[in-house]
């Protein structure tokens, strides 16, 4: 075969080579379009003058705006006034951390905000963004990808509203349990609520989330449940109890628990119910838990029911003053009882002028 010959295989091979390649970033490039244009989420790109330079065409199934609507409205428009005002305190803050030098190129971050449909309809959304970067890293252009979260809020609200549902029917059968109790012991009427109502306050202080709140304020109603299950007149004995009517009296917490263990609650009640009378150093009843098996939520209940029972009237004794309770629990910090929940429960009393209602 002559060198003639052999130059043209070579220059065919060649070109046969230069179109293939030519297809495969024809179709790199066809299929990236593609996706972008047909992904179900909403891809945004503006300039760092807010100025949008690119929207995927799905922001009409979003807000109802055509591709060059959208375009041509300013991003204050498109967002509501809160979001808006937040997304820019982030985007400050963000150009805050470049220009320290603390950039992370791969950074990115997720926020919940709320989009305006062409409608006037409010549309939640999920929007993920990042920075784009020139050739030394330095930021160009924001990426934001929104997401419409509509039907996970709706979801939210409903579970909040069965939470809600859930709570309301717990209180109306605890508020009977705790008139029972109170009907039978009419001396330490309203004891529960007032204990529920420190107990509460002293959670707060403390930082406790709303929902172990909650648990503790449902369990503080009905603290002292087992007490049904106590002969009515060592309950209202006036002349004191007997080593053998207290031993009877101690047993109150386990039948409180033993009532309230095969309810299905979210919050663990009958452990708190249990653990009320137990002590840091091991001195409590009905099982002599050490402190780190006592349960913050009866930790708090421990000491505002000790204050409450002090600084109240019992059929035996006239009530001792708030003053003679707090000495009290001062004097067995981080004995008896809790360090931290003395504390909160002292600022509660003398720094912001808690009362018993």
């Amino acid at each position: 075969m002559s060198e003639e010959i052999v130059g043209r295989v070579e220059a065919d091979k060649k070109a046969q080579l230069d179109w293939r390649m030519k297809g495969v970033l024809f179709d790199s490039g066809e299929r990236y379009h593609q996706i972008v244009e047909h992904v179900g989420d909403t891809i945004w790109t503006v300039d760092m003058n807010m100025q949008p330079t690119y929207i995927s065409p799905s922001i009409t199934r979003l807000l109802g705006y055509s591709v060059q609507e959208a375009m041509a409205k300013p991003m204050a428009e498109v967002f509501s006034p809160d979001s808006f005002k937040f997304a820019m305190e982030i985007f400050k803050e963000a150009l805050e951390i470049e220009n320290r030098k603390q950039k992370d190129l791969a950074r990115s971050r997720a926020l919940e905000l709320e989009m305006i449909r062409e409608d006037g309809l409010i549309v939640p959304v999920e929007v993920n963004y990042t920075f784009l970067r020139d050739a030394e890293g330095r930021p160009v252009e924001i990426l934001a990808i929104a997401r419409d979260i509509s039907a996970r809020k709706q979801a939210e609200e409903e579970s909040k509203h069965s939470t809600y549902r859930l709570i309301t029917a717990m209180e109306s059968t605890i508020s009977a349990m705790a008139m029972i109790v109170e009907m039978r012991d009419p001396y330490t009427a309203g004891h529960q609520r007032r204990v529920t109502q420190l107990a509460c306050a002293i959670a707060k202080e403390i930082g406790l989330s709303v929902d172990q709140i909650t648990g503790l304020r449902l369990a503080g109603l009905i603290h002292d449940i087992g007490k049904v299950r106590v002969p009515g007149e060592i309950l209202t004995n006036p002349d004191g109890l007997s080593e053998a009517e207290f031993t009877i009296i101690k047993m109150h917490p386990a039948l409180g628990y033993d009532i309230l263990k095969t309810m299905d609650l979210p919050w663990p009640i009958a452990n708190i119910v249990h653990q009320h009378h137990e002590r840091m150093d091991g001195s409590g009843y009905p099982s002599g838990l050490l402190a780190k098996d006592i349960i913050i939520e009866a930790r708090i209940l421990a000491v505002a029911d000790v204050v409450e029972a002090i600084s109240s009237h019992r059929p035996y004794r006239p009530a001792r003053g708030i003053d003679v309770a707090l000495d009290e629990i001062w004097n067995n910090r981080d004995i008896l009882f809790d360090a931290t929940i003395v504390d909160a429960c002292l600022k509660l009393f003398r720094e912001q002028g808690f009362k018993f209602e």
